[in-house]
């Protein structure tokens, strides 16, 4: 298919549009993981709250 590397990254002339095209997957998959786990954390703080204003709750309602 292709004899050398250097044929390789070319592709017949269209290796900037494939490389170009791989290389922005792999940003957006890349941002998509950081912002998911973004909101991960985001929305266990939110529930470590929640939980610990709950928790307060309870105990001057039971006191």
């Amino acid at each position: 298919m292709f004899e050398t590397l250097a044929d390789f990254w070319h592709m017949g002339g269209n290796g900037v549009y494939v490389w170009g095209s791989y290389g922005l997957c792999a940003v957006l998959m890349l941002g998509l993981a950081a912002q998911t786990l973004r909101r991960i954390r985001t929305r266990q703080r939110d529930l470590d709250l929640l939980q610990d204003s709950r928790a307060r709750r309870d105990r001057t309602e039971g006191a």
